[in-house]
């Protein structure tokens, strides 16, 4: 392929790419903004009126704000490719260090810092103008820079290090460079998976055991019943950045951990409560988890093949707006190329995702339905829809691109026909 060639697909993949979000994003707009005026027939007797149109108001406003990010992050990438951002940025890494390993590392963390400032803008509208107008936000400026701070910081610490080791691979291991790197990134994502509960998440929030003896009872009733060991059961304050709610697991194995957002612990009933771990639990015994990471593995050992091939061909960067250096390596720029031009290339492929994503939804219902009362997952639900302002009427084209849940009316009916079955 010549690199004129690969420039004009990059180009169509880039418009069309642009174009399909675009419209989606119109589409979503229209069709949340057509139903605002009434709530949707499934939770009229359950949801006000103006809990509606909050969420409505707030899904329209979400929407747009992305739309401008969607042009502005366009701007960047053909700004950083075509008119030759990247090239200009190692030109300047290079002068500063010199060739090397020092420039590889250098040209991605310019990279990095550059971006990161460029998006630093939208980072801080999204938090203190878009979420502070609907009642969202619970950070001040101080706690903001304090994550934005330590996220750059453990970034650097884990990031660097392993950026080091696969640029060693890529330079020394031969053709089949990218199978060794795909082990280290195995091994990497399993350590960080196993680390992140005690190390990690606790610089960003505080943990405290589960304090509610009565719901603790209830909780580990569950469990016994459906065969699941936890290391614990806890509580994380999330309401000090933000009053949305939610649950999850964190760790493996003998380590794993159960936490609740405060919020979510203050919204919903013991009963709820009881319903939503269940779901997440049917996650975990269905094995939606160990698939999910299986076809992650999967894929990333594809991509890193086909960077593997890319890396080699001259097109691939000149068609991007670099020039590839002589003498010196390469491989932190394709690194970045790659990273830059491989969701313009696969976001036509979303769906396929949401619709896997959705099935395990469908299941994971499904199995709090058979060990809970599926009533009280429903209500749960319709408080959680409530609280975070997610619309019930988004469009289903949208939804089928963007959205890894069902859509609240057709995931109510089917919880439904689950508990009746």
């Amino acid at each position: 392929m010549s690199s004129l060639a690969f420039s004009l697909l990059f180009v169509t993949f880039f418009l069309l790419t642009l174009v399909l979000r675009f419209w989606l994003g119109l589409r979503h707009i229209r069709h949340v903004a057509r139903n605002r005026a009434a709530v949707p027939p499934d939770f009229a007797a359950t949801v006000p009126l103006a809990a509606h149109q909050k969420a409505a108001d707030y899904t329209i406003a979400k929407t747009r704000f992305g739309l401008a990010a969607l042009v502005w992050n366009g701007l960047l990438l053909v700004g950083f490719t075509l008119f030759g951002g990247l090239q200009l940025l190692s030109t300047v890494v290079l002068h500063w260090v010199g060739p090397g390993m020092l420039h590889q590392l250098g040209l991605v963390l310019a990279f990095a810092v550059v971006s990161g400032v460029l998006d630093l803008p939208f980072d801080w509208y999204r938090q203190f103008v878009l979420e502070e107008r609907f009642g969202f936000n619970k950070m001040n400026l101080k706690l903001w820079i304090a994550d934005m701070v330590k996220g750059a910081l453990l970034g650097a610490v884990i990031g660097l290090p392993l950026l080091w080791v696969i640029l060693t691979l890529m330079a020394k291991t031969g053709a089949l460079w990218w199978l060794w790197a795909w082990v280290v990134w195995i091994a990497f994502q399993l350590a960080l998976t196993a680390l992140a509960p005690t190390l990690i998440l606790p610089l960003f929030n505080k943990f405290t055991p589960l304090a509610d003896e009565a719901l603790k009872e209830r909780i580990e009733g569950l469990m016994k019943r459906v065969g699941f060991a936890s290391k614990g059961l806890f509580v994380m304050d999330g309401s000090k950045r933000s009053a949305h709610g939610n649950a999850y697991f964190s760790g493996f194995g003998s380590h794993k951990r159960i936490v609740f957002f405060d919020t979510l612990i203050e919204r919903l009933a013991p009963n709820e409560i009881e319903a939503v771990l269940a779901h997440e639990l049917g996650h975990f015994k269905l094995k939606h988890i160990v698939k999910r990471i299986s076809v992650m593995f999967l894929l990333s050992l594809g991509f890193l093949a086909l960077l593997g091939y890319l890396k080699t061909r001259i097109w691939f960067f000149t068609g991007l707006g670099v020039d590839p250096m002589m003498g010196d390596s390469n491989d932190a720029m394709a690194l970045i190329l790659f990273m830059l031009v491989l969701p313009i290339f696969t976001f036509v492929l979303s769906p396929l995702n949401s619709i896997t994503s959705r099935k395990h939804e469908f299941e994971a219902d499904a199995f709090a339905a058979k060990h809970t009362d599926y009533r009280d997952l429903v209500s749960a639900l319709v408080k959680m829809y409530e609280d975070n302002s997610s619309t019930l009427t988004p469009d289903p084209l949208h939804s089928a691109f963007y959205d890894s849940h069902p859509p609240a009316s057709v995931r109510v009916r089917h919880l439904i026909s689950a508990g009746a079955a």
